[in-house]
């Protein structure tokens, strides 16, 4: 569904992508692992179209990202922002609903205050959160309330960036689970970015690392153990020795 091919991406003199070919099969869900600084994010921003690479090419259902109609391109995607990203100054039905009340489709706010607390209870939240503010609820509600915003428009596509940083395990195990479960449910393509390994066990059908701005190894989570990779290896062993420089 989604196609990289030779993607390269420099700022100055940082040459963070330096050709990078990956395939997301549809309606599965992808694992990009790296370190930090190793170019996730930039690589998610340049499916999104927020980055222009500088070379290569990104297609979606075969057609290139850069010249699809902007607003029905990301129509199609859903995002869990690393920090949830809510806004505080909206109560969390808006914040769920933020995508339907916009634009010339908008709902009617009736129908999109039912759809936000839908979604809120399929992430496990009461219907009383809908009318309380970002600030009252907790990291873990915070990353909830995210899902379900992410889930709201009933997107194609999500990606999920490090969907379970700042939790605590309990609560990213949680989490890790309902990413697994919506994505099963709404038969979605996924796309993940982490370096939290037991969220890439628990979500990922296939895995990809990304290293030096190129996918060093990808394949199915099955056999991540056994990918004979030494930059795998040492990233899911967590190694200070290894072909990995830890910056210091």
């Amino acid at each position: 569904m989604i196609r990289l091919r030779s993607v390269c991406k420099s700022f100055d003199d940082n040459h963070v992508l330096r050709g990078v070919d990956l395939d997301i099969p549809q309606g599965t869900s992808m694992v990009i692992i790296g370190g930090s600084g190793t170019g996730k994010s930039v690589l998610l921003k340049c499916i999104l179209g927020l980055v222009t690479p500088d070379a290569g090419q990104i297609t979606l259902d075969d057609e290139d990202v850069t010249r699809t109609e902007r607003d029905a391109f990301l129509a199609r995607f859903g995002m869990l922002f690393q920090g949830a990203a809510l806004f505080d100054s909206l109560p969390v039905w808006q914040n769920v609903a933020f995508r339907l009340l916009q634009g010339r489709d908008r709902m009617p706010a009736e129908a999109a205050r039912d759809r936000a607390i839908e979604k809120l209870r399929r992430v496990g939240l009461k219907s009383e959160v809908a009318d309380l503010f970002p600030a009252e609820l907790s990291g873990g509600m915070q990353k909830r309330v995210g899902l379900a915003r992410a889930i709201a428009a009933e997107p194609e596509i999500i990606f999920f960036d490090e969907p379970t940083t700042g939790l605590d395990p309990i609560m990213a195990g949680v989490i890790n689970d309902l990413i697994r479960e919506i994505v099963t449910e709404m038969g979605v393509t996924a796309m993940t970015i982490t370096h939290d390994m037991t969220s890439v066990r628990a979500i990922a059908d296939n895995v990809a690392m990304l290293h030096d701005g190129v996918i060093k190894w990808t394949g199915p989570a099955s056999e991540l153990d056994r990918s004979g990779d030494a930059h795998v290896r040492q990233f899911i062993t967590g190694s200070a020795e290894g072909p990995i420089e830890a910056v210091r």
